[in-house]
């Protein structure tokens, strides 16, 4: 099955069908007809027993004392009745499919994204309730006592910060989120002058010393946001003027509640200073905090508790961009090549089991993007590029084995691999 996944993706039932066209059933010791209960569901019910000792024997092999792990937080959604399941719930939906029901994926890999460990959550955890967890099972199942964790954005908050605090041997790179940098400013801890584009500042909280804040800024994150927030105060404008310009007067009741409903569609309330007088809206941008505001666009800040002689500031800032290679991870999963949704099991346990088996499909498919390297590093460049995992896969489809007959002697042969198909299989290492 994490051979199929790689190959074919689909369902279970899809892959059992298989069995005529293609050798991978007999090759993994099923011969003849496939029956999915059997050789699907019943072996998947046994890989998750096996879940956790299968990752620590990766962590084991990929992660060492003193390393970086990489941990992301995603989810995915479920369409249909899950009335079984415990953990398939409404939450905060990374995909934007607002009316669905989702779980939550937390995944651990090494600094190369080389997956080592994943955990399926209900689908309303929040990011940060999830990494104590995390960290302790790094300590207690992986045997790492040193460790620098690198989260996303908000992934160590207020409530969590003293807890991983009193954890020795752990060191932490997360980037503040927006609310985090704004209490920062308050206390003058930061100002907008520090952020450069060019050259990374380093603050330290007069608070906090052990935490080291790395100021960063991006102009083109800067643009889109400056055209982003113009674009929602033109349409809060529109809106609130064309209450302002109705001939009829409205009660404070209704007049409030219709400003309040177009303040909350386009989150913009804080820039906006409203009264109603005489059954009559007045109302004005709060132009000397929105220009505050503007100050900020693009600029973000990496935080980090790693010592300076371990890690410079550009080298926390480069640490904490490697958590791109869990994105590509998610990717793949969810949308690229693997596919992890549509899930077409309604039990929890038999949900964990197929996000565990597309995982250890992404490790499978990990390992030979690196040894296939050479052959994406000598391909092409735009119409004469070639090379990807999947047209490798198609390229490899071709070999087959058959039942040969001849003067009523029955033996199998497998098809000679042409010198291109061959340079593939002996860069993964294969034989026929």
């Amino acid at each position: 099955m994490i051979v199929g996944r790689v190959v074919y993706a689909g369902s279970k039932l899809a892959l059992s069908n298989q069995w005529k066209n293609t050798a991978l059933w007999e090759l993994c010791g099923v011969a003849g007809p496939v029956d999915v209960e059997d050789h699907c569901y019943r072996p998947m019910d046994r890989l998750l027993e096996r879940q956790r000792a299968i990752q620590r024997t990766l962590a084991s092999k990929h992660l060492k004392n003193g390393h970086l792990v990489l941990y992301d937080i995603t989810s995915t959604y479920f369409e249909g009745a899950y009335v079984e399941s415990e953990i398939v719930l409404f939450g905060y939906n990374r995909d934007g499919k607002k009316g669905h029901e989702q779980v939550v994926l937390g995944l651990l890999c090494n600094a190369e994204g080389c997956p080592v460990g994943v955990e399926v959550f209900a689908g309303n955890t929040q990011d940060a309730s999830t990494v104590v967890a995390k960290i302790q099972e790094l300590r207690r199942d992986y045997g790492l006592k040193e460790v620098t964790f690198v989260g996303d954005r908000g992934m160590v908050t207020q409530a969590n910060a003293e807890e991983l605090n009193q954890i020795k041997g752990l060191h932490t790179i997360s980037a503040l989120t927006h609310r985090q940098i704004l209490e920062l400013v308050e206390r003058k801890v930061v100002q907008a002058e520090l952020f450069d584009e060019k050259r990374i500042a380093e603050v330290i909280d007069p608070q906090k010393p052990e935490q080291r804040y790395c100021l960063c800024r991006n102009p083109q994150t800067g643009a889109r946001e400056t055209a982003t927030r113009q674009r929602l105060l033109d349409r809060t404008r529109e809106a609130l003027d064309k209450i302002v310009a109705r001939k009829k007067k409205g009660s404070t009741e209704k007049l409030s509640a219709q400003v309040g409903k177009i303040l909350a569609r386009y989150k913009m309330g804080k820039f906006v200073e409203w009264k109603i007088t005489t059954g009559r809206l007045q109302w004005d941008f709060k132009k000397a905090q929105i220009e505050q505001e503007q100050l900020f666009d693009g600029c973000y800040i990496i935080s980090a508790t790693v010592p300076k002689k371990a890690m410079n500031q550009n080298q926390v800032v480069r640490t904490y961009k490697s958590l791109s290679v869990v994105e590509q991870a998610f990717r793949n999963l969810k949308t690229v090549s693997l596919e992890i949704r549509p899930v077409y099991h309604k039990k929890d346990d038999r949900i964990r089991s197929h996000v565990f088996l597309c995982v250890l499909a992404f490790y499978l498919q990990w390992h030979m993007q690196q040894r296939l390297q050479p052959l994406f590093e000598a391909d092409g460049e735009g119409k004469n590029r070639q090379w990807t995992v999947e047209s490798v896969i198609a390229r490899l489809m071709s070999i087959r084995k058959e039942r040969v007959k001849v003067a009523e002697v029955e033996f199998d042969q497998v098809s000679q691999a042409d010198p291109e198909q061959q340079k593939i299989l002996d860069l993964l290492k294969v034989k026929l």
